[in-house]
């Protein structure tokens, strides 16, 4: 079992929300092409048999991190930890997110809290937490996993497709900023996605769901992997939701809203 950093250093790729879903895919292809992996999580157990699982596969270093990211101190107690084990991060994968459904005013404050800080605000700090780094040394990668409910409003989940926006909004504002710095700012954003998220959200039933022919995580996260690798802003899965998101641009705005409301709705 390989527990320590070779001498001859390896890139090493930081992924949240690794051990299940598009995360797990990810992590997966890094590993598989060679990257060293500091792997985040808060389900421990399925943390621990990743981390194994990759070891024994691929014969990397994995560093396991097993941390609730809608804890306000979490993103600076993992940067202090790496820090203090002198693990430089190349490639920083914000992952981890989920949703909720159901009507604004009837649905969990702490619950919708809880999700702004792990989109958003958690993102927001390991990027400024890693990203000066990246810099300095004029190179590195950050992939930020917003959605293609980015690109119009969410009636039934507004919270989670506000976040999204914010994600890809804010990744091509950083693409921006750092042209010429020989780092990048990749925005992947999937359409629905087999994986558990759509049970924890509570739209297993949603039209949306029912009537879509999701794309399965490991070819989400193949194409996110490509994008990033390839230095593009922002990566759309599959065909239809490339579609979909330029015809948004040219729908009127109140049409888009009810349209994305009656998918969202239960059966």
């Amino acid at each position: 079992m390989n527990t320590t950093i070779p001498k001859n250093r390896k890139q090493t790729a930081l992924i949240t929300g690794a051990a299940n879903g598009i995360g797990y895919e990810l992590a997966y292809i890094f590993a598989m092409n060679g990257y060293n992996l500091v792997l985040v999580d808060r389900i421990a157990h399925k943390l621990a048999e990743v981390a194994d699982k990759f070891r024994e596969q691929f014969g990397i270093f994995v560093k396991p991190i097993v941390k609730d990211l809608s804890i306000q101190t979490s993103p600076e107690e993992i940067f202090t930890e790496l820090q203090q084990e002198v693990i430089q991060v190349d490639v920083l994968v914000n992952n981890a997110g989920f949703g909720i459904h159901g009507l604004f005013n009837e649905t969990n404050l702490n619950t919708e809290l809880e999700m702004l800080q792990v989109n958003l605000v958690c993102l927001t700090h390991l990027t400024k937490l890693f990203l000066k780094d990246m810099v300095k040394q004029g190179k590195g990668k950050v992939l930020n996993l917003s959605s293609a409910a980015a690109f119009q409003p969410g009636p039934l989940m507004a919270v989670y497709f506000a976040t999204k926006a914010y994600i890809l909004s804010f990744s091509q504002a950083l693409a921006s900023e750092l042209e010429g710095t020989g780092v990048t700012v990749t925005a992947l954003c999937p359409g629905p996605t087999q994986s558990a998220f759509h049970e924890r959200t509570g739209i297993a039933g949603a039209r949306q769901v029912e009537n879509n022919n999701m794309m399965d995580a490991k070819t989400v996260a193949k194409i996110g992997y490509q994008a990033l690798m390839a230095g593009k802003t922002v990566a759309i899965p599959g065909l239809k939701n490339k579609l979909l998101a330029e015809l948004v641009r040219f729908t009127p705005r109140n049409l888009v809203t009810k349209i994305v409301k009656s998918m969202q709705e239960i059966k």
